[in-house]
């Protein structure tokens, strides 16, 4: 009984984490272009305080996904193979998490007109970047499961 519930919060949590990144990636960024369009600057700024403190919650987020993997990999040892290839998944999503937050965001809140493009683009592909790791270790963990 706790293994199933520690496995519905370690779900339900990458779940969280990888529906946020989609949402914001697919939905979220696609409009604010739209209903801004040409009007950059405003779509920065409303983009700077969506943003806004998030970051701390982002972490929270990750260190109980981590927590609550470490847990399940001590109750159940088999597939360790699958348990160590999504941690790989995770810490380098992480990685981009922390580079975006500590190196990119900063880069971009001080950008000029001109290098803000360039930013919003490589943003794009490391959101994409961590999605697509988010999104390929819940897969693993729903394999994990029917094993």
């Amino acid at each position: 009984m706790i293994t199933a519930l520690i496995v519905v919060l370690h779900a339900g949590l990458a779940a969280a984490w990888v529906g946020g990144m989609a949402y914001s990636l697919f939905v979220v960024q696609p409009k604010l272009t739209r209903f801004f369009g040409a009007d950059r600057e405003t779509r920065e700024a409303l983009t700077a305080t969506i943003a806004s403190g998030n970051r701390w919650k982002v972490l929270g987020l990750i260190a109980a996904i981590g927590a609550s993997g470490l847990v399940l990999l001590i109750l159940s040892t088999d597939q360790w193979a699958l348990h160590l290839t999504k941690a790989v998944l995770l810490l380098a999503a992480t990685a981009i998490f922390w580079y975006v937050s500590w190196r990119h965001w900063p880069r971009r809140i001080f950008a000029t007109s001109t290098e803000l493009p360039a930013l919003q683009a490589r943003l794009r592909l490391l959101a994409t970047a961590m999605l697509g790791l988010t999104g390929t270790a819940f897969a693993l963990g729903v394999v994990a499961t029917r094993l």
